[in-house]
C-alpha cells in the first residue's frame, strides 16, 4: 500500500487535564496528578492524528513501540499541548519525536513507532485468532 507520509509532518493535540485523567484514577498511582497513561494516550494522539490524512482510504496506523519520559507532574485544570513530528519513514514505519508541555514548560518527551496497516485485514486477521 502506498502512503503519502513524509518527514516533518507535525501534529498538536492538546487537553485540560480533569480528575479522570490522574494517577488515582487510572490506577497508575495515587497522585491526583496527570497521569502517564493519559500522557502516553495524547502522544500517540497527536502522532496518529498527524498522518492520518496521508494514508489511503481503508488505512490506518497502529503504534508499535514507545518510549516515554514523563518529566514533571501536572495538576487537574492543567492545559497540556503535545506536539509531534515525524522524524523518518520506512515503508510502513513511521518514527515520530514527540514533546508535551503545559504552562510551566515540557512535562513529557517520546520517541514513538507506528505501523501502516490495512484497516480491514488488520481486523480480519485478529477475528480469525
Amino acid at each position: 500500500m502506498e502512503h503519502k507520509v513524509e518527514i516533518d509532518i507535525k501534529g498538536l493535540e492538546t487537553k485540560i487535564v480533569v480528575k479522570k485523567d490522574t494517577a488515582l484514577a487510572l490506577g497508575s498511582g495515587l497522585a491526583e496528578v496527570f497521569a502517564t497513561p493519559a500522557l502516553v494516550a495524547l502522544m500517540e494522539n497527536a502522532a496518529y492524528k498527524s498522518i492520518q490524512e496521508y494514508l489511503p482510504n481503508g488505512c490506518s496506523s497502529v503504534g508499535i513501540q514507545i518510549n516515554v519520559q514523563h518529566i514533571k507532574a501536572s495538576l487537574p485544570g492543567a492545559i497540556i499541548s503535545c506536539s509531534s513530528v515525524v522524524t523518518k519513514v520506512e515503508g510502513n514505519k513511521i518514527f515520530f519525536s514527540i514533546e508535551a508541555t503545559d504552562n510551566d514548560g515540557v512535562i513529557g518527551k517520546a520517541e514513538h513507532i507506528r505501523f501502516v496497516v490495512d484497516s480491514q485485514i488488520f481486523m480480519g486477521r485478529l477475528l480469525k485468532k
